[in-house]
């Protein structure tokens, strides 16, 4: 079946890419690698030693950014619909993290711990009609929310993809009533068209 022009397009600015080109002499699994790259170094908000849990993470990318700058006294929790290849040091669970079961997995992992940090690059199916993905894209930055609000430790930090549109003044206030600090990033590795942004909340207020 020959492909169509738009998937030409962007078969070949994909390929062209220098992030994606970066991604992989890295050896990451994904060109969103750079993203929280680009984060980690101006916030250095992943220090040895935490323990993190990467939404939606397939293919791994962030997951191997995070178990890098964890080191190995941290732990990295993955979790995706899609299966993952195992990555060295990160400890996977498969499945829908707003369904009870995966969230009593991620708990059972955690062992009665607590988290210190949450990150969420996660994006719906994009349908191209901007009033069913940007109230899709909400949803999934609220359920990232949801959980980092259950497993968080008091001072705790959420990082989420949104992208501009409705809902995302009024998620950033939820941000705020549970957290100290809320930052809005995007990454010179963000494609300059999206909308998406990544909002960094710290200081986590602890559970209610």
């Amino acid at each position: 079946m020959s492909r169509s022009k738009s998937s030409k397009r962007w078969l070949h600015e994909h390929f062209s890419d220098p992030q994606v080109k970066r991604s992989r002499e890295l050896g990451y699994r994904s060109r969103a690698s750079g993203k929280l790259l680009e984060i980690q170094q101006k916030d250095r908000l992943i220090r040895p030693g935490m323990t993190i849990v990467d939404l939606g993470a397939a293919p791994g990318g962030w997951s191997q950014v995070a178990q890098e700058a964890t080191g190995a006294e941290g732990r990295v929790i993955a979790v995706d619909l899609l299966p993952l290849e195992p990555i060295a040091g990160v400890e996977f669970v498969q499945g829908d993290f707003s369904d009870s079961t995966v969230l009593d997995k991620v708990l059972e992992l955690l062992g009665g711990r607590t988290a210190d940090l949450v990150i969420s690059d996660m994006a719906p199916n994009m349908s191209g009609v901007k009033g069913i993905d940007q109230p899709r894209a909400m949803s999934l930055a609220e359920l990232a929310l949801d959980l980092a609000q259950r497993i968080l430790a008091p001072r705790g930090s959420l990082l989420v993809k949104v992208f501009q549109g409705a809902g995302c003044e009024e998620f950033r206030a939820s941000l705020k009533s549970s957290f100290a600090a809320v930052k809005t990033r995007k990454p010179d590795s963000s494609r300059a068209r999206s909308s998406e942004m990544y909002l960094l909340a710290s200081g986590f207020h602890g559970q209610n």
